[in-house]
């Protein structure tokens, strides 16, 4: 597997590791409590760009996206799924997969751009059930 010393997201999981196969990893950011179901699908092997993988694992890495996705709608019925690639800041191929709600503190801007709104208490207490429950409920789904 292509690895390198100075990618953060090859030197530690990036998050809360939910799941990890040899092709990838599932974590969740705990980065922003704004954002509580905030999950990344993580490559493995460094690389850059979604096309620098295999047509085979471009359909592996898109089955545990949308796996994701599903579990998502399914335990959250969020107003919306926001699916990205930047990989502007660290250049290693990951999935952002993120739960969005009418009622978060930036909705309908992106989780990056301008907060429209506080939101009372903790987002994570809004949430359908406890994230120990929805990452074992990804998980299961990934397995």
């Amino acid at each position: 597997m292509n690895t390198s010393s100075d990618c953060p997201l090859c030197r530690d999981a990036g998050g809360l590791l939910v799941l990890q196969t040899p092709k990838w990893r599932v974590i969740r950011s705990t980065d922003d409590a704004n954002f509580p179901a905030f999950y990344r699908l993580i490559w493995q092997a460094h690389v850059a760009e979604f096309s620098d993988l295999s047509a085979a694992d471009r359909s592996l890495c898109m089955e545990a996206v949308v796996r994701i996705e599903q579990v998502l709608r399914e335990a959250l019925r969020p107003t919306k799924i926001n699916l990205a690639t930047l990989g502007n800041v660290v250049p290693h191929l990951h999935w952002h997969v993120i739960a969005r709600f009418d009622w978060d503190s930036h909705f309908p801007n992106p989780v990056w751009g301008a907060a429209r709104r506080e939101v009372e208490g903790r987002a994570e207490a809004m949430l359908a059930l406890p994230l120990a429950d929805l990452d074992r409920r990804v998980a299961l789904a990934l397995s």
